[in-house]
């Protein structure tokens, strides 16, 4: 049985790893937009919101109508709509030259859509496959996409070095080759029978639960808690901690992105007691951003930001082993309505950090304080943001907590 799902889960390998493609290369080609095409701020930050959009709007289709869906069909289209995407977002500014933006519009909301059905579906095929330790398997899957991140920037900040931001599109077209070998695999193996809701009303049933609704909200604390991180780091050692653009993206994001993959790796090669995991990332998560927010050490600001990589590394697939051992016979809905609450938190954490930030800056109290610390009005600002954000990994681990109290049992089928 196992060799005969190996073809199978280097295509799930592989998908994930397009999903990391499509993640971190177009916010690297953003000023490479403003520059060459005269593309507004606003107008890239659209992009942003048009991708997760479109990735929550795959995620609630899926939560309640999976079973109107040939989910194997599916499951293949992905990698697909990711070269298609891909393919139009590289090829528009060609051939339409005086619509670059409708295209890279379109571009986006092809490969969000495989992005949504790769979250939604590449778990739970992993998941159905039988293997001696199912949760290590998970996160192995989830490392796949950490490490992709990390070389799409390598590759991707040294192609446009070498080769200039004007030929953007042929590393665009480049990339391709990551979701065609995906959709080979796919072709040439077989996809596990997934279980689906047989109607809406068993979905609406299964989310007043409130097993799922703690399961819910830890995978939302949790994307907030690594996504947060994630997006600011670079702004907070910038501007808080005056470490120069370049150095702080080497050694803070990418950094960040290296230890979010270790975690995970490791947790593959010698994970067990996924409870006791969570409850402990997330306190070191809490410790991390307290650091990162109250330390004027440059050094030490650094290792806060790389360290909560590793801190947060379980956070999004632990809460999709927990939820999919709490509740086996959901299936598809639940990796479906996780993915929502994952998006969202990875959302709606960044978001509100910077909205504290904007009004720490304008206050007249954070300014007169900024002056006793000599800090600037911007340094202060961005460290009550960041600090802000301790609240998720605090939410997860008390959740985290609660569901390792409770784990012993599975809630009827509801």
């Amino acid at each position: 049985m196992k060799s005969t799902y190996k073809r199978t889960k280097y295509a799930c390998y592989t998908a994930n790893l397009s999903m990391s493609v499509v993640a971190a290369l177009s916010p690297l080609l953003f000023l490479t937009f403003r520059t060459l095409y005269g593309i507004s701020f606003s107008m890239l930050g659209a992009l942003v919101l048009i991708n997760f959009c479109t990735q929550l709007a795959v995620d609630l289709i899926f939560s309640f109508f999976s079973h109107r869906f040939n989910i194997s069909k599916a499951v293949k289209l992905t990698p697909v709509l990711t070269v298609a995407g891909l393919l139009i977002y590289a090829i528009f500014p060609y051939v339409f030259p005086q619509a670059v933006y409708m295209g890279l519009v379109l571009g986006t909301v092809i490969f969000s859509a495989s992005g949504g059905l790769a979250e939604v579906l590449i778990s739970p095929v992993i998941a159905e496959i039988p293997a001696r330790h199912p949760e290590r398997e998970m996160s192995k899957l989830h490392s796949v996409y950490a490490w992709g991140v990390v070389g799409v920037v390598i590759v991707s900040t040294l192609f446009l070095q070498l080769f200039g931001k004007e030929n953007w599109q042929i590393l665009a077209l480049i990339w391709t080759i990551v979701p065609l070998c995906s959709s080979i695999l796919y072709l040439i193996s077989p996809i596990p029978e997934l279980k689906t809701p047989d109607k809406p009303s068993n979905v609406l049933s299964l989310v007043r639960g409130k097993r799922f609704l703690i399961c819910f909200f830890c995978i939302l604390f949790g994307g907030a808690s690594e996504c947060t991180m994630s997006q600011w780091s670079s702004s907070y050692l910038e501007q808080a901690l005056n470490i120069p653009k370049v150095w702080g993206d080497v050694f803070g994001v990418a950094m960040f992105a290296v230890m979010l993959g270790l975690g995970r790796t490791l947790y593959a090669k010698f994970g067990r007691n996924i409870h006791r995991v969570l409850v402990i990332s997330a306190a070191g998560a809490v410790i991390c951003y307290l650091s990162a927010a109250i330390s004027t050490n440059p050094l030490v600001g650094l290792i806060a930001c790389a360290m909560t990589g590793l801190c947060t590394a379980m956070l999004w697939p632990g809460s999709l082993i927990v939820a999919a051992d709490q509740f086996p016979a959901s299936g598809v809905a639940v990796f479906a309505l996780m993915a929502a609450g994952g998006d969202l938190g990875g959302a709606l954490g960044p978001q509100l950090v910077g909205a504290i930030t904007d009004f720490a800056m304008k206050n007249e109290q954070v300014l007169a304080l900024a002056g006793r610390l000599h800090l600037t009005a911007d340094q202060l600002g961005i460290k009550i943001g960041l600090c802000s954000a301790v609240i998720f990994p605090i939410l997860a681990a008390m959740l985290f907590l609660s569901v390792s109290r409770h784990r012993g049992t599975h809630p009827a089928e509801n």
